[in-house]
């Protein structure tokens, strides 16, 4: 049963693996705001330029005006207006978007944050898990492994990063992949045992 939320903020958490459609999903669910005339604002962190350097877009090209910022406690005076706060890509973001996710709700507004929730290791992201703790509404997206045709929850690292847990890439880069075809970056390497 999905219950509403009345004279309270909350959080609502999207996230999933590379190519599921996190920024989509936020993207419908703003725009749905704005048609009901509420006040909304988006916010990246600046680190994420790939597709624009003042929108966030989504693979399908659906896009929405958007703040860039290094600094997420900036998003709390920029947001003191609106009703609806939108955070794309949030993994990006250090561990003060907890803070600023959590002020924002407390404060009576509905804060949709979205990101991945595994780095290229499918290892958590401990922010976004921990946002994912405290939010009201989490919402897994999936999406298809680009070796099988899987569900895919996890994004494969295919260019070079070395251990660099944040390299910011698109399909040159990364692919969905599944469980079965996931494979850790860099591969390990084959020791060969040698008898003397």
């Amino acid at each position: 049963m999905h219950i509403a939320p009345t004279d309270t903020g909350w959080m609502e958490v999207i996230v999933g693996p590379m190519f599921s459609g996190k920024t989509e999903e936020l993207i419908r669910r703003l725009r749905r705001a704005r048609y009901a005339r509420q006040r909304v604002g988006v916010f990246k962190p600046s680190i994420d330029d790939r597709f624009s350097e003042t929108e966030i877009v989504s693979r399908a090209q659906a896009a929405l005006p958007s703040v860039s910022l290094n600094d997420p406690t900036a998003i709390l005076s920029l947001a003191e207006d609106l009703e609806v706060v939108g955070i794309d890509e949030v993994h990006f973001f250090d561990e003060r978007i907890v803070e600023v996710a959590e002020t924002l709700a407390n404060s009576g507004k509905r804060v949709i944050l979205a990101g991945l929730d595994l780095d290229f290791q499918a290892q958590p992201f401990g922010n976004v898990i921990t946002l994912m703790g405290l939010a009201e509404f989490v919402t897994k997206t999936l999406a298809i492994c680009m070796a099988c045709g899987n569900p895919a929850a996890r994004s494969q690292r295919l260019a070079s990063g070395g251990k660099e847990r944040i390299v910011v890439g698109d399909v040159e880069a990364y692919e969905a992949r599944c469980r079965k075809c996931f494979k850790p970056y860099p591969l390990p390497q084959q020791t060969t045992l040698t008898h003397n």
